[in-house]
């Protein structure tokens, strides 16, 4: 099964329009605050090598990750995700 994390923080736009896409699919995530989890932010930044939210990571795969809204790449996420 997909586990999908969105690395957000608060009162960003791009955020909220990742949630309602995911939902939109039924796809279940977590969301890891990156303002409240410095280890998050290190992860983030240091080594995804991102500094705008949000952040997906798919299955906690390096490679399978983006930064922003994007549509395109949540459209291709397996309904079933979880």
């Amino acid at each position: 099964m997909t586990t999908v994390t969105v690395y957000s923080k608060p009162a960003c736009p791009q955020c909220t329009m990742t949630y309602r896409a995911l939902d939109a699919k039924s796809i279940q995530y977590r969301v890891v605050d990156v303002t409240e989890v410095e280890a998050a932010m290190l992860y983030v930044v240091e080594e995804l090598g991102y500094r705008a939210a949000p952040v997906v990571v798919v299955d906690d795969e390096p490679e399978n990750h983006w930064s922003g809204f994007r549509p395109d790449l949540i459209d291709r996420l397996p309904a079933t995700a979880a």
